[in-house]
């Protein structure tokens, strides 16, 4: 005797098609701007092309030789060790920051909100714009910040054109940047937590940061991974600001794969798209690693 299908799970084809129709949409999207130049850039990865190969194709397959190039140059380690350091040193001052600003505006003092608005003008603002608002900033002759140094006795700093601080100016930039992101989706999750329970805390005697330490991080801990993990897939192929800032300068000391890739593809009279095309892979590479891995810990910790 056939199985009867309960009327709820019968799918009409006029249903089927109605949802291939709905993501045809996405599908084509995702296929045209992410599998496609996902798949160019491997192919560019594993040939040699030249600027007229690049053009008119035919370029010989290289095989793995471009990643042997790649690894092999005296560039590639310190422009990975600027990429960690630029990633994690930015992550840890904009969650650390945007916290302390989410909590300070979960107080609902007048004009809070309008404090607020106006913290989210760097991340509302053209990237090409704050970074050039920072390169005149930390300007070593005419910038605002040595001015001000200068006031309290301090000998002007060279920030974007010392090896020293290079990279620490375009991660105070991106902090900048940064922070507002961080500060509105902590300020959500904030928004989430019952009100109740830090009403029966108060009732219990506990302090602000027992309170903080109990309640409020446990209870954000969702919304934290996601916004470091968000964070961490930007910051990890941030190119435009440093460039426009110190182009990896100087000697390489704010150097990083995104910029390096860059650099190796189109920065230079004789392009080399095969190794650029190669760091770019690497990159992605590294950006899953970490995502995955972060992941993973976050279930863990759930679990």
């Amino acid at each position: 005797m056939a199985a009867t299908v309960p009327p709820g799970h019968r799918v009409s084809r006029a249903g089927r098609w109605s949802a291939w129709a709905f993501l045809a949409p996405v599908t084509g999207y995702l296929v045209v701007c992410y599998a496609y130049p996902l798949y160019r850039n491997v192919e560019l990865s594993l040939r040699e092309y030249t600027v007229r190969s690049f053009v008119q194709g035919g370029a010989p397959f290289a095989g793995l030789d471009n990643y042997r190039t790649t690894l092999a140059d005296p560039t590639f380690e310190p422009a990975l060790t600027h990429t960690l350091v630029f990633t994690v040193a930015s992550l840890v001052l904009q969650f650390t920051i945007g916290m302390a600003l989410a909590l300070f505006f979960h107080q609902h003092f007048p004009l809070s909100r309008t404090l607020r608005a106006v913290i989210l003008v760097p991340w509302l603002l053209p990237l090409i714009v704050s970074a050039s608002t920072w390169s005149w900033l930390l300007n070593s002759d005419a910038g605002l910040v040595n001015a001000a140094l200068g006031v309290v006795g301090v000998d002007p700093v060279h920030w974007l054109t010392s090896p020293r601080w290079s990279l620490v100016s375009v991660i105070i930039a991106n902090v900048w940047i940064g922070v507002p992101f961080n500060l509105v989706v902590l300020h959500s999750g904030l928004q989430a937590i019952p009100a109740e329970l830090y009403e029966a805390s108060a009732l219990d005697g506990a302090t602000g940061w027992q309170r903080f330490r109990s309640i409020t991080f446990p209870l954000l801990r969702p919304v934290s991974a996601i916004t470091l993990l968000l964070g961490l897939i930007y910051t990890l192929k941030v190119f435009d600001l440093i460039w426009i800032m110190t182009r990896g300068g100087p000697a390489d000391s704010s150097t990083t794969l995104a910029t390096w890739s860059y650099r190796l593809g189109f920065g230079n009279l004789l392009p080399r798209f095969g190794p650029g095309a190669a760091v770019g892979n690497l990159l992605i590479v590294l950006a899953l690693l970490a995502g995955l891995g972060y992941l993973r810990r976050q279930r863990r910790q759930q679990s």
